[in-house]
């Protein structure tokens, strides 16, 4: 195979498992929405980096070059060579051993590399991931739901917030509209009647919809939602409000926020991301 090639590059570098332990909804979404080019591809040969070509990398781990042999191009806009290569960095065992890579079957998240179609730069440091049937399609649902036309908005905020008393005690609504990366439109909404418990929804509309659902967790909507939103309501998205209204709509963003979930596994609420992601820029 030879030496690494010139103009070869990888992701910051740090430790990237090369068994993966079940990657989550949003760390996946992370990597999808990041990467122009996502290739299923068994590594061919893996030449271990030393040297110069390896500063920077985490003492327990080892620096590689790999070639690997495309299964199939799952994203991208055109035709890549039948076999790429690829700076990875993985973890040392318990021995100070590197793993066995060759003839593993990988996802590798990627960027092209200009000017060397043969060669591609995972966009993060868990850019190649194990593959797997479950992996397979959960990338593939995500990448399909973040290229359709409806899809929804890149969430980068909370503009205002507005609550309205209703004519019972305990009634009201308030309505929360977000900024998002292309000005599209996106609001929440939470109504409160007596005796019944809160129901929230989602509008991508101008117009609040009275017939809006709350997002399934684990869609696109949901991950833009529970991972990019601030924790709590912004002080300055209640300023207009009375101190009673601002009440209500912290109270009530903050049922939102419970619902969502968090968005990733140990985290109580929005998280940033892991990886390189659709966060706001």
């Amino acid at each position: 195979m030879g030496a690494s090639p010139v103009g070869a590059q990888t992701a910051p570098v740090n430790a990237v498992g090369v068994v993966d332990p079940g990657i989550g909804y949003a760390d996946l979404a992370d990597l999808v929405v990041a990467s122009p080019l996502i290739i299923d591809a068994t590594i061919r040969s893996a030449l271990r980096i030393k040297g110069a070509e390896a500063a920077g990398v985490a003492a327990n781990a080892a620096r590689f070059y790999v070639e690997g042999d495309v299964v199939t191009l799952v994203r991208g806009t055109g035709a890549i060579p039948a076999r790429v290569g690829w700076l990875v960095d993985v973890p040392l065992d318990a021995r100070g051993r590197a793993p066995s890579l060759k003839k593993q079957r990988v996802l590798a998240f990627a960027r092209p590399v200009a000017g060397r179609p043969e060669q591609i730069q995972l966009v993060a440091r868990d850019a190649q991931r194990p593959w797997s049937p479950a992996t397979d399609a959960l990338t593939r649902r995500i990448a399909t739901e973040a290229a359709g036309a409806d899809a929804p908005p890149v969430v980068t905020g909370v503009k205002s917030a507005f609550f309205v008393p209703g004519s019972l005690p305990g009634e009201g609504e308030t309505q929360i509209f977000l900024t998002t990366q292309d000005n599209r439109p996106a609001a929440l909404s939470v109504l409160r009647r007596p005796g019944e418990q809160p129901r929230w929804s989602v509008a991508l509309s101008e117009v609040i919809d009275e017939n809006a659902t709350a997002p399934t967790r684990d869609t696109l909507l949901w991950y833009r939602l529970a991972c990019f939103l601030p924790a709590a309501l912004p002080a300055n998205a209640a300023a207009a409000l009375s101190e009673e209204e601002a009440a209500h709509a912290r109270e009530d963003y903050a049922f939102v926020m419970t619902q969502l979930g968090g968005c990733r596994a140990g985290l109580p609420g929005a998280g940033a991301p892991l990886s390189a992601g659709d966060g706001p820029a």
